[in-house]
């Protein structure tokens, strides 16, 4: 899986960090904020902003789209920037304190660090979040800091085309000034496994609940497939040790 790889490249929410139920919680919070209509179940909040920001991965902003969307779906007299602001007030408290590594993942960070492995994060939220886990954030601060353990760190805001468009994926080969065939990617969602196969570069898919409405398609897509970072940590040392 790793032989030949130098470059490992991480998916952040739903992948490293265990945060897509956290971001449901917001997106509930926020609804219940803009409107008195009742919120859709959790596992439908997840589907309809996956398709939303794969709908609008084009545009400018696909999040403004994505409040938009909220906007007319749930009756709301706001406007989308207010949306987008009552938005990151909401998120605040959770990102700063309820986000958190998904078991095992911190080890795997260090193991391959220290194997030489070049690590990195493309990841489809913001400058602002990622600064936030970066920053304020103990439950990551305290295990692995972002800035400690990888070499680029690049979100949303860092190409015009979101996943499951490879633009971020080819930044990175271009940044680091290698080819599709050194490295490999890490995902949990289809549009993050999808942007993978557009790259021409392989990819493990992480098990995450969320994604369970896309399993099948994911399965299909991915060259490697695992339940956890536990039983790929074992796997990898197996494979290289």
């Amino acid at each position: 899986m790793l032989k030949n790889k130098k470059v490992i490249i991480f998916d952040l929410d739903g992948t490293l960090i265990d945060s897509i139920g956290i971001w449901n919680d917001i997106d509930i919070d926020l609804i219940k904020e803009i409107s008195n209509i009742e919120p859709e179940k959790e596992e439908n909040i997840a589907k309809q902003r996956d398709e939303m920001l794969k709908e609008y991965r084009e545009s400018k902003d696909a999040y403004i789209e994505y409040y938009e969307f909220l906007k007319e779906k749930y009756k709301s007299n706001m406007t989308k920037e207010q949306i987008k602001e009552i938005r990151y007030k909401i998120a605040d408290k959770y990102l700063k304190e309820k986000i958190d590594y998904k078991p095992y993942a911190e080890k795997l960070l260090k193991y391959l660090k220290e194997k030489g492995y070049i690590l990195c994060i493309a990841s489809t939220t913001n400058d602002y979040t990622i600064n936030i886990y970066k920053k304020y954030n103990k439950n990551i601060t305290n295990k692995q800091p972002f800035d400690d353990i990888f070499t680029l760190i690049y979100s949303k805001d860092a190409v015009k085309n979101l996943k499951p468009d490879p633009e971020v994926h080819y930044k990175i080969l271009k940044e680091l000034n290698v080819k599709e065939e050194d490295c490999i990617i890490v995902e949990d969602t289809l549009i993050g496994v999808e942007a993978a196969n557009n790259a021409n570069i392989d990819v493990i898919s992480i098990y995450d609940k969320y994604s369970d409405y896309n399993r099948e398609e994911i399965n299909k897509l991915s060259q490697y497939k695992f339940n956890d970072f536990k039983e790929m940590l074992e796997y990898i040392k197996q494979e290289i040790d």
